[in-house]
């Protein structure tokens, strides 16, 4: 492999990271309106009218509007943790009031507590509901205007409740609650039969959106309809969603029967999911959408995959868990395994890279246990990459070192064959044969470190333990952009500049650091290949100016450990052939 083909492995590498770039760099304007609509959609706890309950094809509820409502408050249960705090709808069972104590909307002191269920009065309607199905016909089974009562208090990790409804024909239903010290509701339907007859009727739960929510727009990220159904994961998009709902005539855009699993909605940090308790047993899962009057309801439910029987003077149920919450790693993994719910981390989206993304997840969390800053963890990171790497890192600095030193010849046989192009490829690799040197070699770290950018990247973008997490300085937010600027002299002049012009510090820092090491590197015996490595540095540098800032101080500091490499390899080298040129001599 010669020059040419180094100078197109580089020339690809850039490709990666422009289209990269491009598909994840919304405008800041887009940035600040969805952080200002969630911050407004998170903010109200007023009650809410009941949704309807009408039913579908499928047996279940289904997504549309509520007729005939009661107008009065509904009454409600409180839920409280350490963690968590809201409150039980009793009108249609549901939970539609949770806020998240640990986590807020930004960094600025006095930010609202992020909202994760929300009311229907609220702009952002948002809940998790459980009911029945009459699925003999005759049946009187609760609906969305059915006012359950509570026995037990209010609903905390120590002190379940259960909600209780009768039908006046001999049927009792329960909906027994209990909350653990993390995010995770269990709920255990159940319906008593004091009757003559046997009934037979369909429990269900579902996680109701009647809103769109405004997603980030990255490539890289997905939002919307998750779960892993019959052992796979399933991702889909609102948009798709609403799309293959309209194909189907309004039926289900994803319905799947099978054993275990889970199904909800995701966005960047949070999820709101269903999961059956007996992952052993048939359930039916679906994704749905109903766009009414103009305004899009999203869905997802979960059913057994049969009614369920319950003869005179026994009892019938369906239990399920709800997850409403941060999608906190280690919290995530403990429900999958303690739990028994399959894939259940894959609500976290780690990407293509995934055997490379939860593995650099893990090594940054233990090192930040063990220093306290995720940026500091970052840079030690980076050194143990390094050493990791070293062996193939030596080598190709080391060929790099030659070719530098083998600079003036190359140089003689390009003028001495410049009318005869082939003889003059033909001599150069014979020059890199009889000095046992492989052009291509240079181009192996760069190679290397795509798939650990793309990785180290997801860690930084998805992962809720890097969100608000600060370095030293300026840098609050190693999740976030360096918020500096060149071209308002980092903030002494009153203008925000537009994206195109973004130029933070660290940005700036990490291009000086690429410089120095290309500086290092062999100069091209290409006048054209040399001017577009002289470039690179100015490229990488604005198109990593919009990166997250804790990668660019990886990047920053990968580089200086480059170069502090390369220069004590190179000068190892040229000393090796002083000395070899003396022997010889001898």
């Amino acid at each position: 492999m010669d020059n040419k083909r180094l100078l197109a492995a580089i020339a690809i590498s850039i490709g990666i990271l422009l289209l990269f770039d491009v598909w994840n760099r919304p405008s800041r304007e887009a940035q600040r309106q969805a952080a200002q609509n969630v911050q407004q959609s998170q903010t109200s706890s007023v009650p809410l009218p009941q949704a309807n309950t009408a039913l579908n094809p499928a047996g279940v509820a289904s997504t549309g509007p509520n007729e005939g409502a009661p107008t009065t408050p509904a009454p409600r249960l409180p839920i409280e943790s350490a963690r968590v705090q809201g409150s039980v709808n009793l009108r249609g069972a549901r939970i539609d009031d949770l806020v998240l104590r640990d986590y807020r909307e930004t960094i600025q002191p006095g930010s609202p507590n992020v909202r994760i269920l929300a009311p229907r009065e609220d702009n952002a309607p948002y809940f998790a509901q459980w009911g029945w199905t009459a699925a003999d016909g005759r049946t009187r089974v609760p609906d969305a205007n059915t006012e359950w009562t509570a026995e037990g208090g209010r609903l905390t990790p120590n002190n379940p409740v259960t909600l209780r409804w009768e039908n006046g024909t001999g049927q009792r239903f329960e909906i027994a609650l209990s909350l653990d010290p993390n995010f995770m509701v269990t709920a255990d339907q159940r319906v008593v039969n004091t009757g003559s007859e046997a009934v037979q009727v369909l429990p269900w739960a579902r996680v109701r959106r009647e809103h769109t929510p405004q997603v980030a727009g990255y490539y890289i990220l997905h939002e919307g309809f998750v779960g892993v159904l019959d052992g796979r994961l399933r991702e889909t998009k609102y948009a798709d969603a609403k799309t293959e709902a309209g194909r189907r005539n309004g039926g289900p855009a994803l319905e799947q029967e099978g054993t275990g699993g889970w199904a909800g909605f995701t966005d960047k940090y949070w999820l709101a999911a269903i999961a059956p308790v007996d992952q052993s047993a048939r359930d039916r899962a679906a994704f749905r959408h109903v766009s009414e009057n103009g305004q899009d309801r999203w869905q997802v439910d979960f059913a057994p995959a049969a009614p369920v029987s319950a003869a005179p003077g026994a009892t019938a149920g369906f239990a399920t868990r709800l997850f409403a919450g941060a999608k906190e790693v280690h919290l995530l993994d403990a429900y999958a395994s303690n739990l028994g719910i399959t894939d259940f981390d894959k609500a976290i989206d780690f990407g293509w890279f995934y055997f490379l993304t939860k593995p650099f997840f893990y090594a940054l969390d233990w090192l930040f246990k063990l220093v306290g800053n995720f940026g500091v963890a970052i840079l030690i990171f980076t050194v143990a990459l390094k050493v990791l790497f070293f062996p193939l890192a030596s080598k190709s600095y080391k060929s790099m070192a030659r070719m530098k030193v083998l600079g003036p010849k190359m140089q003689e046989l390009k003028e001495r064959n410049k009318d005869d192009p082939a003889k003059m490829q033909q001599e150069m690799m014979a020059l890199y044969k009889a000095e046992k040197i492989n052009p291509a070699s240079g181009c192996l770290p760069i190679l290397l470190q795509i798939p650990v950018f793309f990785a180290l990247y997801k860690v930084l973008f998805v992962t809720i333990e890097m969100r608000h997490a600060p370095f030293y300085g300026w840098i609050r937010d190693l999740s976030a952009p360096d918020p500096t600027n060149l071209f308002n002299l980092f903030g002494l002049i009153p203008w925000d500049p537009p994206l195109f012009l973004h130029m933070p510090a660290w940005a700036i820092i990490m291009g000086i650091t690429m410089y120095v090491q290309f500086k290092l590197n062999p100069t091209p015996p290409d006048p054209i290949q040399a001017k577009l490595f002289g470039f690179m540095p100015i490229i990488f540098t604005f198109m990593l100016a919009s990166f997250p800032a804790g990668l660019v101080i990886y990047w920053s500091w990968n580089n200086l450990l480059s170069v502090a490499q390369q220069y004590y390899i190179t000068r190892h080298e040229r000393a090796e052939q002083r000395v070899g040129k003396a022997a010889a001599k001898t």
